[in-house]
């Protein structure tokens, strides 16, 4: 077997400069706003080079994808780790408020997969549902615990108002600027809406 003589961390460092750039052109532009060669050069390699790490646009898409869910797990497993003493009106700040984070705070891939996925070829969408699938579901349990705890209302379970919520978080990167306001300002402003039309005591803030 021929192996590479390109050391790991090189080839690890293209990759990686090929999915920033890309990211960055889907998120400006759309999935069909640039091309595998266009990639190529804003990356500062040859054309024939991406192919080494991604055998298709397609294939270049899932990576960004996936890259931009885990960096929202990560935001929320985080968030987990920190509020376990903290109250239900607490908990569920926290957790938009990492959201937010994930969508603003770290590079384009997540924004990216928010903006760009709708429009995605259909092998991409299903190649990376289930990852999307994953994360959704542990909002939903989030939730159905706070329910539990008797501090949502049941109607919190049926998932319209899970996706009520992640609709407010994720299209506000089409408006809200961070020039503007903070996303600790966003989050407490999401939070209160949801709150409020969901808690059995819309009083409780703390």
């Amino acid at each position: 077997m021929i192996t590479s003589i390109v050391p790991d961390h090189q080839e690890a460092d293209s990759r990686r400069r090929i999915m920033d750039v890309a990211a960055e052109l889907f998120l400006e532009r759309g999935v069909d706003g640039g091309s595998l060669r266009q990639i190529a050069e804003l990356a500062g390699m040859k054309a024939g080079s991406i192919y080494y790490h991604f055998a298709s646009k397609n294939d270049l898409l899932v990576a960004i994808f996936e890259r931009g869910i885990a960096v929202m797990v990560d935001a929320f497993d985080e968030a987990t780790a920190t509020g376990a003493e903290l109250s239900a009106h607490q908990r569920l700040a926290a957790h938009v408020r990492a959201h937010l984070g994930a969508l603003y705070e770290n590079g384009p891939y997540t924004a990216a997969h928010v903006t760009a996925f709708r429009t995605a070829p259909p092998a991409v969408r299903e190649a990376v549902v289930p990852s999307r699938d994953r994360y959704e579901a542990m909002w939903t349990t989030l939730i159905a615990e706070l329910v539990a705890a008797d501090a949502l209302d049941a109607e919190a379970t049926d998932g319209v108002h899970r996706l009520l919520l992640f609709g407010a978080m994720n299209t506000s990167v089409e408006w809200f600027d961070l020039e503007r306001g903070t996303l600790d300002a966003l989050a407490r402003a999401i939070t209160q809406q949801f709150w409020s039309g969901l808690a059995l005591n819309p009083q409780e803030a703390a």
